[in-house]
């Protein structure tokens, strides 16, 4: 399972309203290769379930992760900082092993 604080919610409702999207849309969190440390979190909007899918709703918010990306994230949460350290989503994952400094990539 993902977990969202409530910064990370707030921040995530924000920007689907801007967007102009309804609450068909879930946020839709995956892990790709790339990055320094060898895997990059993504995360975006999306209305299109594909196979495998793994859907979760916390905070009242709703996460969907493929199977291959969940294996990854299993436990994460999700947090919004806007401090003067830099301004985004963070990936609280207690199964990264290894991050970069900017804390978009990570290995296990």
């Amino acid at each position: 399972m993902v977990t969202i604080t409530d910064k990370a919610k707030e921040k995530a409702l924000s920007l689907m309203q801007e967007a102009g999207l309804d609450a068909s849309y879930f946020l839709r969190v995956s892990v790709k290769g790339g990055g320094c440390s060898g895997l990059s979190y993504n995360l975006d909007f999306d209305n299109e379930v594909k196979t495998g899918d793994q859907f979760f709703e916390d905070n009242g918010i709703k996460i969907t992760l493929d199977m291959k990306s969940f294996l990854y994230l299993a436990g994460t949460e999700l947090d919004f900082t806007d401090g003067l350290n830099g301004k985004g989503f963070n990936f609280n994952n207690p199964n990264a092993s290894r991050t970069c400094g900017c804390g978009e990539s990570f290995s296990v």
